[in-house]
């Protein structure tokens, strides 16, 4: 599986820039649908002009860390959404996957920064914001999450 992607078509929503070191890249999603048992899926990307950059390029500075990169982008992308995400059984319910798995599981930042993303939001919360102000906020939470995957 290669490192990157093309470019996936055009963002549901305005993609959202994100500037990692001196590299302006976007962060963009496919139109969010709701799935079985009221989750909320949709498919998050960041590119650049050549389409879909790896993990790797938003790793730290000094190399990426040995811990897949979901490790931590999914504590940083849930907090981004605090009260926002229900809480099942005292686990938040959110779901992040890769699109394409990394080929070797010991180099695991060499893989597309595409997810796969699945939340079941607090229904009150939900029932108070627009499909597209929803989606705004998920997108930002993505942005700002990957914005942390740069740091050491």
């Amino acid at each position: 599986m290669p490192d990157r992607l093309p470019h996936p078509g055009p963002s549901y929503l305005r993609e959202q820039e994100l500037r990692i070191g001196d590299r302006l890249l976007r962060v963009g999603m496919a139109k969010p649908v709701d799935g079985p048992d009221d989750w909320w899926l949709a498919v998050l990307w960041v590119t650049d002009d050549e389409g879909v950059i790896s993990f790797r390029d938003v790793a730290p500075s000094g190399g990426p860390p040995p811990e897949p990169p979901l490790f931590r982008l999914g504590p940083s992308f849930a907090g981004s959404l605090s009260g926002l995400i229900l809480e099942d059984n005292g686990r938040l319910a959110i779901r992040l996957t890769p699109l394409v798995p990394p080929e070797d599981d010991a180099r695991p930042w060499r893989c597309p920064l595409a997810l796969r993303t699945a939340f079941r939001f607090e229904p009150a919360l939900v029932a108070t914001m627009r499909p597209n102000e929803l989606a705004e906020r998920v997108l930002s939470g993505f942005r700002r999450a990957v914005e942390t995957l740069h740091r050491p």
